[in-house]
């Protein structure tokens, strides 16, 4: 490793449609090229099996800090994934079937020799939503169910619920629901589809309104700050698409409780990687697909979060 370049390939959405000052995906690439990495570019399209065989259509790619030009990519050739050191996978959800594909071919260049960020299983195991039921003891109550009618019952019991689809991002089809609307009936049979889709309802946490804490773990460990994502005056979501502002914070107390009790799974698992949502004291996503934060909290706080990341992969390499 240190006699010759980093091969390292990105998997992710297509770059000439990100917004490169606030992408962490993008913020990786910056860190890969200052350290002489080789980039690699592949869209989910540029990936196939052949015979086993882990192959990718791979542009060379460079990239700069700058919002009207921030990439030049060279001519594609394939390549053998399992070739490369290390793969990003980056790619947004929908974690769909397609998802699912593209981790099975990342599966077989992890078989070949690649190391790949995050690992494919954990992709596939993790669902952001999902996953906080192997934390129980630091999570709101939660229901995961297709029955419209257990949702009613939950919303009695609680008064106030957060009800959300197990497969959506960024504050998209999040619902606050209190006892006594009109629209709960509407509310739930949308998300489950009638009964036919599992959806996740949550006891509502009124310091939502102190912000939708983004805590950023590599290998494990937390980086020590929090980007508190408080939402607009005329919405409940804590999402910076959604108009949430975002405030940087010191970790709490309760924030590293969580940390020390989520990150020695995530790491036991293959995730270098991962954003955990925190509100109150209480774990409510756990982000392993393509987790954001990094840029806001860089200039927050003049860190070099992809820094500490290529750090514990050139550690994982050695």
């Amino acid at each position: 490793m240190a006699d010759s370049p980093l091969r390292l390939g990105i998997v992710m959405d297509p770059i000439e449609s990100i917004s490169a000052y606030k992408d962490s995906s993008f913020a990786m690439l910056l860190e890969a090229q200052r350290r002489h990495a080789e980039i690699h570019y592949f869209l989910q399209a540029d990936l196939k099996l052949l015979s086993g065989r882990a192959i990718g259509r791979s542009r060379r790619l460079t990239v700069r800090d700058d919002k009207a030009s921030w990439f030049e990519l060279g001519d594609d050739a394939d390549i053998d994934l399992g070739d490369l050191d290390v793969i990003l996978m980056r790619k947004d959800p929908p974690f769909d079937m397609e998802y699912i594909y593209t981790s099975y071919i990342l599966d077989r260049a992890q078989v070949a020799g690649a190391l790949v960020v995050n690992r494919p299983q954990a992709l596939r195991d993790m669902n952001e939503k999902a996953y906080t039921a192997w934390f129980p003891e630091c999570a709101p109550t939660t229901l995961i169910t297709r029955s419209m009618q257990e949702m009613k019952e939950f919303l009695a019991d609680h008064d106030r619920i957060v009800v959300k689809p197990l497969d959506g991002m960024g504050g998209r089809s999040i619902f606050v629901v209190s006892k006594g609307d009109n629209n709960a009936n509407v509310i739930f049979e949308t998300l489950t589809d009638f009964g036919q889709r599992f959806a996740m309802a949550q006891t509502y946490i009124p310091e939502i309104r102190l912000g939708d804490k983004r805590i950023l773990l590599i290998n494990g460990q937390a980086v020590p700050y929090a980007l508190a994502r408080i939402p607009s005056d005329d919405d409940n979501r804590g999402n910076l698409v959604m108009g949430a502002k975002g405030v940087g914070q010191e970790l709490s107390p309760a924030d590293r409780a969580i940390c020390e009790r989520v990150g020695p799974v995530l790491r036991e698992n293959g995730v270098l990687f991962a954003g955990i949502d925190v509100i109150g004291d209480y774990l409510t996503e756990v982000n392993v697909t393509s987790p954001t934060g990094i840029r806001e909290l860089d200039k927050r706080f003049d860190l070099n979060i992809a820094g500490i990341l290529f750090d514990a992969i050139e550690a994982e390499l050695n």
